[in-house]
């Protein structure tokens, strides 16, 4: 049985997506969600679903080992970055080589980088008039949104639609797709 560790910063629906995922797999199982977000509701999604949650601060992150030790010790297959928003450090991505992804709402190298995140990056696509956006899951390197490219699913952005819109359409893509690709990686 694979095991996977999520990294959360906010609401936590792709992490409770990804946890029922592989709740009656026999492929993998989430065995912890970390998250640098002591308020964060990923952490009542995971109490909910009775999912180990420990909250870190950026001292334990990326200046000390405590995070690294944790990981060291739930030896996970896979790291999944969902809706993480701190650049992950080097000496961790070192200690687990092509083992992390994130997910990006958006079709990279579009709209990726710094601050580029949630609602930011759906005001930009309508900005922009674009007429498709979509997710990419990707491996995380030591750039925000530079890892090589896993998946990415597109969708239709229409002249009318607002960013809220667009969160939307996102937001299904996520729900249906990211556990598949996931699972993918691990079988």
């Amino acid at each position: 049985m694979k095991r996977i560790v999520i990294f959360a910063s906010g609401s936590g629906s792709n992490a409770e997506n990804l946890i029922k995922f592989f709740h009656n797999s026999d492929t993998a199982s989430v065995i912890q969600v970390l998250t640098n977000n002591p308020h964060a509701k990923v952490l009542d999604r995971c109490k909910t679903l009775n999912v180990s949650a420990l909250s870190f601060n950026r001292i334990a992150f990326s200046k000390s080992n405590d995070v690294l030790n944790i990981l060291k010790a739930a030896q996970p297959d896979l790291i999944v970055l969902a809706g993480f928003l701190w650049k992950f450090p080097e000496f961790i991505l070192k200690c687990f080589p092509n083992k992390v992804i994130n997910i990006h709402p958006a079709l990279l190298p579009s709209y990726g980088g710094k601050g580029m995140y949630g609602m930011n990056v759906h005001k930009a696509v309508v900005a922009d008039k674009a007429s498709e956006t979509g997710i990419t899951i990707h491996y995380v390197n030591e750039n925000y949104d530079e890892g090589a490219i896993i998946s990415q699913i597109k969708c239709n952005v229409l002249l009318t639609d607002s960013a809220e819109d667009v969160a939307a359409k996102i937001h299904l893509l996520e729900m249906k797709y990211f556990p598949k690709v996931v699972n993918d990686l691990l079988i």
